[in-house]
């Protein structure tokens, strides 16, 4: 049976589908040699290629796998960076025939929790305003806050580039002029928490993601380490946006090795913070 161009890309993880609709119309896509076209329709079995390098097909979502990776500030999420900056794809693990697809983006001074998967579909839909997933952050601001200021956030406040709101605002922590609050949006806007706070004259001090839809950022990953997410939590995601659940894949041959290795980088630094606490 034959699928869109688009979808077959992104349940190969090349990328996400209005990624590859990008790819597309941009002329880096063939079908059996011919230029693919926005609509177009390939089969499994066909000859597709993105900038001349095959794609394979034939497994295409049959797995899926997502990583939670601890973001630091400083690192920015594009691939390559013109200005050499690092990279949040300089830390995640290598893939065969797949590619680590980011669900979402935090800029560059933001940390916190980034989702990141090998099937486009999934992460198209986690990102997709229609699927309203909430994303939670812990934020410290500077500033006086009141009960009024926290009413207008959640009812709604004009920015540039539209109506924006908090869906929930919790006070959290902290005392005089930097307290610590929870906040949830449901869109993916461009610093969009930033912007909300500044509009109420409102500095952000810190800002990070601390839950995407129903994943929590794990407590076992340091900052700029990642760990793979469990079936269960995977098809919590699929479920979370109406997907079918698939199996994740084992990690094999040198991937598992370097998770290996990972994970005792991990124990070693958080026993070295334990011994700097005690």
């Amino acid at each position: 049976m034959k699928e869109r161009v688009q979808k077959l890309l992104a349940l190969a993880g090349v990328a996400s589908r209005r990624e590859a609709e990008r790819m597309i119309a941009e002329g880096q896509v063939t079908v059996n040699g011919e230029t693919a076209k926005l609509g177009d329709r390939a089969h499994r079995l066909d000859d597709v290629r993105v900038n001349g390098r095959p794609v394979k097909l034939d497994e295409a979502g049959r797995t899926r796998r997502v990583l939670a990776y601890n973001k630091p500030v400083g690192e920015v999420c594009s691939r390559n960076d013109p200005d050499g900056r690092p990279t949040v794809f300089d830390h995640l693990p290598k893939t065969k025939n797949e590619r680590w697809i980011n669900v979402g983006r935090l800029d560059i001074n933001t940390s916190g929790l980034l989702l990141f998967t090998t099937d486009g579909d999934l992460a198209n839909k986690l990102m997709h305003p229609s699927s309203e997933i909430d994303r939670e952050y812990a934020v410290r601001v500077r500033g006086e806050v009141d009960d009024a200021m926290i009413e207008r956030l959640k009812q709604g406040v004009m920015l540039e580039d539209g109506l924006a709101r908090f869906t929930d605002v919790q006070f959290f922590d902290g005392e005089g002029q930097n307290k610590w609050y929870h906040v949830v949006v449901m869109e993916g806007r461009n610093r969009e928490v930033r912007r909300l706070w500044e509009s109420q004259g409102i500095e952000v001090s810190r800002l990070k993601r601390v839950r995407y839809g129903c994943i929590f950022m794990p407590a076992n990953i340091p900052v700029g380490t990642w760990v793979e997410l469990k079936q269960r939590e995977v098809n919590d995601l699929a479920d979370l946006v109406g997907l079918e659940r698939k199996r994740t894949k084992r990690l094999i041959g040198k991937e598992k090795e370097q998770f290996v290795r990972q994970q005792k980088r991990q124990k070693v630094r958080q026993s070295a913070e334990k011994r700097k606490k005690h």
